[in-house]
């Protein structure tokens, strides 16, 4: 049964003509009615189902108006890159003995950076870490030498962009409390990623089949693209 708050919302938007982010933010929200600061979310369906191959896309987008969400970041390295770790605000630091705690199964974290030499021992944790989406990776600066920026960055606003087997990709741009200017400047990195990820790929047609904008607690918005990607 439906609450009454959510009886109150708009119904079939999802039946509306797609609009441009500007014209549609301010109907997010004002649906947003929930007692606690909503999570403004994107949803795209990328073409990733090809003749010959199959696209994934896996990378990472820096959000200048950050995510308004707090990070529990881990760091796996050797013991002279602790202090840089900790030094930088990461969360969980340790080595061979936290990588005894994974194995265990204690992933009390949400973004794990390693060193290039700690990701050997890290592989062999893939059924662990895979499923998860917590393996580091080098593609998404998450094994690196320079761990004090991997975890400013994570902290600071980072989002991951992956899609499922379906090529669904699902990620937030913020809080009903941010400003309209720092949920646009996020979404337009978020494009503008696409945009670099599609110029790296052979696709047959566009890579963003369909693309739309809710709240947590919200109803969903068809968003138009001011390009094809």
């Amino acid at each position: 049964m439906s609450s009454k708050r959510f009886k109150k919302l708009p119904e079939k938007t999802s039946e509306l003509n797609a609009e441009t982010i500007e014209k549609v933010l301010p109907h997010i929200k004002k649906n947003c009615t929930a007692k606690f600061d909503e999570s403004v979310d994107l949803n795209f369906q990328i073409n990733n189902k090809q003749k010959k191959s199959e696209i994934n896309i896996r990378t990472v987008v820096n959000l200048p108006g950050g995510t308004g969400k707090k990070v529990k970041v881990a760091v796996v390295c050797e013991d002279p890159k602790a202090v840089e770790a900790k030094d930088a605000g990461a969360d969980i630091v340790g080595g061979d003995d936290f990588i005894e705690k994974i194995k265990a199964g204690e992933l009390n974290f949400e973004k794990l950076i390693c060193t290039p030499g700690m990701m050997v021992k890290l592989s062999k944790l893939g059924k662990i870490l895979g499923p998860k989406g917590l393996m580091p990776n080098p593609k998404l600066g998450s094994v690196t030498e320079d761990i004090k920026k991997a975890v400013n960055e994570s902290k600071s606003g980072q989002a991951q962009i992956r899609n499922d087997k379906d090529g669904n990709i699902g990620l937030s741009i913020g809080k009903k409390s941010f400003s309209d200017d720092q949920l646009i400047k996020n979404y337009n990195a978020i494009i503008e990623t696409f945009d670099k990820e599609k110029a790296n790929i052979t696709l047959k047609g566009d890579l963003i089949k369909s693309a739309s904008i809710t709240s947590t607690m919200g109803v969903s918005y068809k968003l138009k693209l001011v390009k094809n990607i």
